[in-house]
């Protein structure tokens, strides 16, 4: 009998912070760095994305002599080949991850969900409440911090408080941190996500342009991608082994 799969999403109610970039860096470092079986459900319809993403990098690899050798390469090291990205939507998303565990010979440890960027989606609740961990992104400005708080609220009263739905454990964190700003700025919404009882992650991403560098940039250096892994500098400084080494701790793999 095959292990049970996690189902994690970076869902957040506000866009613009971070839960599809999220979605991929994870599953990409957690994938091709780390060596866990991972797949994506691309639930944000009807733009899908990350789904759209791989079809673009997937062109350009066939295309692109500099991505084509990169691609050989680094199927020569992990002969699983690319991770799958499958379009769903909120409605049908459970019933296609289990279609893809139960077809694939692959042993997944993870499945992670890109969600609609609002709650008014039809099915959205539903399927938030089947993960098993959310990892919401917060960035330090006001109508965003109040909106994924409100979020954060609602999944705390509404599932985890009261034992309904599957999931585990919400932990919300960090992105674009910029350093020049003042830290009294975080700590102040730091106490107050501390008096909602709301837990956050010790790790956090630090804001730079360099991070927005993916395939279909001029710059051969990769940071997001679907296909291969970000370059080793940009994972330093971007912290991100730290949030994923975090984020493994909780979810014990």
């Amino acid at each position: 009998m095959k292990k049970e799969p996690l189902f994690i999403s970076f869902s957040n109610q506000k866009g613009g912070v971070g839960k599809s970039a999220f979605t991929v860096l994870m599953a990409s470092y957690f994938n091709y760095v780390l060596g866990k079986n991972v797949a994506i459900i691309d639930c944000d319809s009807p733009q899908h994305s990350i789904n759209e993403e791989r079809e673009r990098e997937s062109k350009l690899v066939m295309n692109d002599p500099y991505y084509k050798r990169l691609a050989l390469n680094q199927f020569k090291l992990d002969n699983r080949g690319a991770y799958p990205i499958v379009p769903s939507n909120t409605m049908d998303a459970i019933t296609t991850a289990r279609q893809l565990i139960a077809s694939s010979d692959t042993q997944f440890d993870m499945i992670f969900f890109d969600l609609p960027g609002t709650l008014n989606t039809k099915g959205v609740l539903t399927l938030i409440a089947n993960m098993d961990y959310i990892f919401p992104p917060m960035i330090a400005d006001r109508l965003a911090v109040e909106s994924t708080l409100q979020f954060a609220v609602a999944m705390n009263e509404g599932y985890l408080s009261v034992g309904k739905g599957n999931i585990k454990g919400m932990y919300l964190f960090w992105n674009m941190v910029d350093g020049r700003e003042r830290t009294d700025i975080y700590d102040v919404y730091e106490k107050v996500v501390g008096e909602l009882g709301i837990q956050l992650l010790k790790s956090s991403v630090p804001d730079t342009k360099k991070f927005r560098k993916d395939i279909l940039s001029s710059q051969k250096v990769l940071f997001r991608s679907t296909l291969f892994p970000a370059d080793k500098v940009l994972i330093q400084k971007a912290k991100l082994a730290e949030l994923a080494e975090e984020i493994l701790q909780i979810i014990n793999q």
